[in-house]
């Protein structure tokens, strides 16, 4: 299959072998003339490898060359929900021109399509739509991609399955056309460089819902610093009626000091056994630290004196 997807509906003769069982293609081509068979509907009615079936493409009615989607219903281990196993249609060798109303419409006669997702390989992350027309979050791929067709109901799926045409799929409506070539270049040109009345009315209302959505978030932290929750603690914020103070290291020493001399005005000194216990222990170490201080102030002023007698 994925030698298909390269090579694509312009192949002579190709081997497929699962197991014990080898799928042998005859050589297929484009059709010269109306009254011929069509060897693309013919092959993709034949085609069944791994669970996956075949349908027929082509970008516009005129075209005579066509295009080979595989598809088989979607198969995971862990639960998605942007893509449950019961009503995914996954689909390989989408071209880069195949855009998702397209896929939407060929899956359409089956069941009522829910949304469709392109990713560049299987298994990929679904991007959210773009809200934005000027700032797009995410990029268009332009390389062969990955569909997964979600319908609504599972009877759909199992229709999608089974699907054999009597001819090619036209992928270019004439309500929606793909654009390619120098029309495409043209169209993206003209798209880079928008209007500026436009692009400034989307900037506005991004700020005026960035605003709301900040003044929404202040609020609901001012409503939190306020009411006690269901033990009766208030949650301390910054914009709350009693702010807290910045975590920074001299704000926690000056706390600190605070809470000591509180302490010490509170407690009874050399009261208790533990406090005498302490109180000798802080004098003898002081005492100490005042021996050896003392040492080495002798010790600079005989390094300093002029007479040396030895």
């Amino acid at each position: 299959i994925y030698m298909c997807m390269h090579v694509g509906t312009n192949f002579s003769q190709f081997l497929l072998k699962f197991g014990h069982k080898t799928v042998k293609m005859a050589k297929t081509t484009a059709p010269t003339s109306s009254g011929e068979p069509n060897s693309y509907v013919k092959l993709c009615q034949e085609f069944s490898v791994g669970g996956f079936s075949a349908v027929p493409v082509k970008l516009r009615p005129g075209c005579k060359a066509c295009h080979l989607l595989y598809f088989k219903p979607h198969q995971v281990r862990e639960k998605d929900d942007t893509r449950p196993a019961e009503r995914t249609l996954f689909v390989l060798n989408v071209p880069p021109y195949c855009t998702q109303d397209a896929v939407q419409r060929l899956f359409s006669r089956c069941g009522k399509v829910q949304a469709v997702h392109f990713c560049e390989r299987p298994g990929g992350q679904i991007h959210a739509d773009d809200q934005s027309t000027f700032f797009p979050t995410t990029q268009d791929i332009r390389t062969f991609k990955v569909a997964y067709v979600v319908f609504e109901k599972p009877s759909a799926l199992k229709k999608a399955a089974g699907l054999k045409l009597s001819e090619p799929f036209v992928l270019s409506a004439a309500d929606k056309p793909i654009v390619t070539g120098m029309r495409k270049w043209c169209q993206k040109y003209t798209q880079d460089r928008p209007d500026v009345t436009d692009l400034q009315s989307e900037l506005d209302s991004f700020m005026a819902e960035y605003d709301k959505r900040k003044k929404e978030e202040l609020e609901r932290e001012k409503a939190r610093g306020e009411e006690p929750d269901e033990e009766g603690w208030i949650t301390v914020t910054r914009h709350g009626r009693t702010p807290g103070a910045p975590r920074t290291e001299a704000m926690e020493k000056k706390a600190l000091k605070r809470e000591k001399k509180k302490r010490s005005r509170r407690e009874l000194m050399n009261f208790y056994t533990f406090q005498i216990r302490e109180s000798k222990r802080e004098h003898i170490a002081q005492l100490r630290k005042k021996f050896e201080e003392d040492k080495e102030k002798i010790a600079t002023m005989k390094a300093n004196r002029r007479f040396r007698p030895y």
